[in-house]
């Protein structure tokens, strides 16, 4: 099974004005593009692998029967591919609240308003490249984490219900270097919350 990027279920222009046309092609087309088909090569000497789902070989990452060097690939670049397909499916013009989720963000961290304000400043903390997650851990616990590169929660035994690109290339085009603009912005086209 040769992996392909999802259908993006808007249009490039959709997020506007919060994240452009542009940035939504060249993210999608180029780099998440890149990561699909990098994250295929990486898997090209195993065909045992190519059969199973992405997210399932990121769960198994430490145990998978591979060279480390391809060990570093399949992390890498399966990640982007992995990460960039919860991003997109997380946002959407049209918001679609998500009662259970919202409630169990207000009983972990006291309100709506209070997990977006901690999420929103580890995204603006996390040093160079990375990601913001709020995952559910192995106790069904909600938890906020920020990943280097393109390393995914699932190698941390973690179920991703957020994810937050906060790689330059998801909003240099429109915001430049204001990075805290992008992620304030940003919560106007989370979907379920």
């Amino acid at each position: 099974m040769k992996h392909e990027l999802n259908k993006l279920l808007y249009s490039f222009d959709a997020l506007e004005p919060y994240i452009d046309a542009r940035t939504m092609e060249i993210h999608y087309t180029k780099h998440h593009q890149a990561y699909c088909d990098n994250f295929n090569k990486a898997l090209e000497n195993y065909p045992e692998l190519q059969e199973k789902k992405a997210e399932d070989i990121l769960r198994g990452l430490n145990s998978l029967p591979v060279s480390e060097a391809d060990r570093v690939k399949i992390k890498n670049h399966g990640g982007g591919y992995v990460n960039h397909n919860i991003f997109w499916s997380i946002m959407d013009p049209k918001k679609e609240t998500d009662y259970n989720l919202k409630m169990k963000i207000t009983e972990t961290f006291g309100s709506v308003e209070k997990f977006k304000e901690e999420f929103s400043n580890t995204a603006k903390m996390l040093f160079g490249s990375g990601w913001v997650w709020l995952v559910r851990d192995k106790n069904d616990k909600l938890e906020i984490c920020a990943l280097p590169n393109q390393d995914s929660p699932l190698t941390l035994g973690h179920e991703p219900i957020l994810a937050l690109d906060v790689w330059e290339h998801a909003y240099y085009l429109k915001y430049q270097n204001k990075r805290a603009e992008y992620i304030e912005n940003w919560w106007n086209v989370v979907k379920i919350i």
